[in-house]
């Protein structure tokens, strides 16, 4: 039986999205496994003792809803959990799924010359806050990104990046757990609260081959992330990979043999890219077990994904043959734009 749980804090405005995210967070631990399909799942919610019963009548259930409704999209269930009153709100749950112990693929087999893979972009953090900032109009956190390059912090692109953050958050790694099996992926992390550099360490001192490095020299960044904590004088240290994740991607090692295969039908069965992102060497270097050697920056923006073709070719990471149609991460950048046109 392999057995995962997590929860957080909301992140989005969305309590029906924080639902959805919340459940792919819970589930990408099973996924970072090998394990694509999980047997049943529990949510654990926390409900603030400050909401008005009014307001817990309505984000309550759209937080149940949208754990529920991805839950369905993964093919599993949630078949119970537990609810209490809390000064926060919290969301998050327990996926189980009983597979046998020889199909799991465990975090320890690396080889010298393997090829890492990173499924979903960086930027979270810096794109929720942002976000954050531009609607609460934090003149003083405002006031320090004013100045960021490529006009990344024109409300506009803000709530781009947050659109894409949304996007992120939500899909699924069901598809690449199940690629990790036809490709023979060697181990594998999910991308979360440790950041890209956190995770791929942990990864690497659990390899049972000694003396090996992850060598990380390209890093997918969402369009205008780089831009906003640059001019925060890199306080997420995005670039570092010390910036967290939310539901982030994962980290996978594959043979060279192998990798391109991958590459190319996650491409095919998602309708977006992955990205090849470094590779794993042998070193006398003990002190180091991961290594950004001057990475080059790739911008990553969804923009195709809300094209006429991307919104019937998407799917969002899992494996039913359901299409999705971005319904709701289209029509809140509307109801984004049209809040920031008000204001202006």
């Amino acid at each position: 039986m392999v057995q995962t749980t997590d929860f957080f804090y909301p992140l989005v405005d969305s309590p029906y999205l924080q639902g959805k995210i919340a459940c792919s967070n819970v589930l990408s631990d099973l996924y970072a496994m090998g394990v694509p399909y999980c047997d049943n799942m529990l949510m654990l919610l926390g409900i603030p003792t400050k909401m008005s019963a009014e307001e817990r009548n309505v984000v309550v259930p759209q937080l149940m809803r949208g754990f529920k409704d991805q839950a369905e999209l993964a093919g599993t269930r949630v078949t119970g959990g537990q609810t209490v009153m809390n000064p926060w709100c919290i969301i998050g749950g327990v996926a189980t799924s009983v597979t046998d112990v020889d199909s799991l693929i465990l975090p320890h087999s690396a080889k010298a010359r393997d090829i890492l893979v990173l499924t979903k972009p960086l930027g979270t953090q810096v794109a929720v806050n942002a976000k954050q900032w531009l609607m609460e109009n934090d003149y003083d956190w405002l006031s320090k990104i004013e100045a960021a390059g490529d006009n990344a912090a024109a409300p506009e692109n803000i709530s781009r990046l947050y659109r894409d953050a949304k996007v992120s958050m939500t899909e699924l790694n069901q598809v690449s757990a199940k690629l990790m099996i036809d490709y023979n992926a060697k181990c594998a992390t999910d991308v979360t609260g440790f950041g890209l550099f956190g995770h791929a360490e942990n990864l690497c001192k659990s390899q049972h081959e000694k003396n090996l490095q992850f060598v990380i020299n390209t890093l997918p960044i969402l369009e205008g992330a780089k831009q906003l904590d640059e001019a925060l004088s890199g306080m997420f240290k995005l670039e570092q990979g010390f910036s967290a994740e939310t539901s982030g991607g994962l980290l996978i090692a594959f043979p060279p043999s192998s990798v391109d295969g991958f590459v190319q039908e996650f491409h095919d069965l998602i309708g977006r890219e992955c990205w090849i992102i470094g590779s794993v060497r042998a070193t006398e270097d003990s002190t180091s077990s991961v290594v950004f050697e001057s990475p080059k920056v790739l911008e990553v923006n969804f923009d195709s994904l809300f094209s006429e073709r991307g919104r019937s070719t998407y799917v969002p990471g899992h494996l039913s043959v359901m299409r999705s149609t971005l319904s709701e991460v289209a029509s809140e950048k509307s109801s984004d734009c049209d809040s920031e046109s008000t204001e202006k």
